[in-house]
């Protein structure tokens, strides 16, 4: 089964496997509940089963079966209110992980083995493996390293991975819409999406409509705990945010702390919002079973970040040290830190605080 959104990637996974000789299904997630719908004409096309026109069309093309599963429910509780409850806590959330550990690799897994498919195929640029002396599967970065999206796949469980295919981890975005166009894909021109997928404004405006406990105004402080001004509520900021905080200062201000609980933000200098130190919580591990020691990887604290060197160090089941090398921009509760070894997730975090 490929999960098919009417994307190029997805369409394009489905067209080799089919090339290859597979038996291809393919199958789109209907994902958003109804009152995300109709609010104008993105939300419209893509709710509605006319915005799987492109998908279903691919299929046709094909010659491959095709299908919609409604996840509407299981989004919302696993995804989008996941995603208001961290913003809640003061945090900043990652639902693309979230969903391809819950929906993709789990609900739509579940729904290809019931149909008698082998593996679940996605438009990923990534790669899977196996160990066979540690009986492990893990996960690599794709060849194209622009579009990597192995820091997405973290999450994703030792029995998903081992029914996962990942057909453009060798080739590049480029390579893929050649490789498309010359297939007579229509969609080999289509623009990737690069938004939270089930937004159509500005987060907070989203956050207010779903009923957030969103808090009011409060202090903004400066690392001595002075007062320097006044913030419009701690949902509109992240982590080394600079726009917005409306406080003169000699050199730009950013946000280096938020904190939930007295509702006050904590501004400061470049060199100030740098860090090394953090501790990271509910490990998933993946190219190993365990982390027994500390070890020197390469860690990367959002997906835009450079994975950088950095000390990993178990301090138990539940929590793990992370002492980068060099300095950090912006470590941010909320997202994921994942462990690299070279090109290979070992394993990863969530971000819980930051030490240093």
């Amino acid at each position: 089964m490929v999960a098919m959104s009417g994307g190029l990637d997805s369409s394009l996974a489905a067209a080799i496997l089919k090339k290859q000789g597979y038996d291809v299904i393919g199958a789109t997630m209907r994902l958003w509940p109804e009152e995300e719908c109709g609010r104008d004409e993105r939300a419209k096309s893509r709710c509605s089963l006319s915005g799987c026109d492109d998908a279903r069309a691919v299929a046709a093309k094909l010659g491959i079966p095709y299908y919609v599963f409604d996840f509407s429910n299981e989004f919302k509780n696993e995804v989008i209110d996941y995603f208001c409850r961290e913003y809640n806590r003061g945090r900043t959330p990652n639902p693309c992980i979230s969903c391809n550990q819950k929906l993709k690799f789990g609900l739509l897994l579940k729904k290809a083995l019931e149909l008698d498919c082998s593996y679940i195929a996605t438009g990923h640029y990534a790669k899977v493996g196996c160990n066979r002396i540690m009986r492990r599967y893990y996960i690599r970065e794709g060849r194209d390293k622009a579009k990597d999206q192995s820091y997405f796949l973290t999450f994703v469980s030792q029995e998903a991975l081992a029914r996962v295919m990942f057909p453009l981890g060798d080739i590049t975005k480029k390579k893929a819409r050649a490789i498309a166009k010359k297939m007579g894909l229509a969609v080999h021109n289509k623009v990737s999406s690069q938004e939270i997928c089930f937004i159509n404004e500005h987060y907070v405006d989203y956050l207010k409509k779903k009923g957030a406990t969103l808090g009011g105004e409060g202090d903004i402080l400066n690392r001595k705990g002075e007062k320097i001004g006044r913030h419009r509520g701690i949902h509109f900021y992240t982590i080394g945010q600079r726009k917005g905080l409306g406080v003169a200062y000699k050199e730009p201000l950013y946000v280096v702390n938020i904190d939930k609980a007295k509702n006050t933000i904590t501004a400061g200098t470049k060199k100030e919002v740098m860090k090394k130190v953090f501790i990271a919580k509910e490990p998933h591990w993946v190219g190993i079973a365990d982390l027994h020691k500390p070890a020197n990887l390469l860690v990367k604290i959002r997906y835009g970040h450079k994975k950088s060197p950095a000390r990993v160090e178990k301090l138990s089941d539940n929590e793990i040290k992370i002492a980068f090398k060099k300095p950090q921009e912006a470590i941010t509760p909320g997202q994921a830190a994942v462990f690299y070894k070279k090109d290979v997730i070992l394993g990863g975090a969530w971000i819980a605080r930051v030490l240093e």
